[in-house]
């Protein structure tokens, strides 16, 4: 594959994991404000990063895998799958914010559970992230494997 077929995955990539900081920033400041956002991020930067990362990181090998797929035999559920672990992985990732949403619904008791395990669900969150970027990544593997064979028979 050549460097001009990687930059589009690439730029998404980079742009999903901006999004999603964008996202846990204001998030963060509409439930509780800027100083609390900016507190969290400086006690937490080295989850939230890792984790915005990797899913940039899925989000690229999903662009490029669908990329390759438009382009050989690949299966459709293989891209569908991927998309269910980034979704699973940006879930996992934003689960200890429902420490500051779920005052408002009244269930304090559900609150303290998930401020007492934040630091946990952050380790939640980069598994499940680890496990995407594996499996989409080995799954871009064999797609573009299966490309080439493809264009050197042709």
């Amino acid at each position: 594959m050549t460097g001009s077929r990687w930059m589009r995955p690439i730029l998404i990539g980079l742009t999903a994991a901006v999004l999603l900081l964008a996202v846990y920033f204001a998030v963060l400041t509409l439930v509780s404000g800027r100083e609390f956002a900016l507190a969290q991020f400086g006690q937490f930067w080295y989850f939230v990063l890792p984790l915005a990362a990797g899913f940039g990181i899925q989000i690229g090998l999903y662009t490029h895998l669908r990329i390759v797929t438009r382009h050989t035999d690949g299966s459709g559920k293989v891209v569908a799958v991927s998309g269910g672990t980034s979704t699973a992985a940006m879930i996992s990732c934003c689960t200890h914010y429902l420490a500051n949403v779920v005052p408002v619904l009244g269930a304090t008791g559900l609150v303290a559970l998930v401020a007492q395990y934040q630091t946990e669900l952050f380790w939640v969150g980069l598994l499940f992230n680890m496990a995407g970027v594996v499996y989409v990544g080995r799954k871009a593997v064999q797609a573009t494997r299966h490309m080439v064979q493809m264009e050197s028979h042709a």
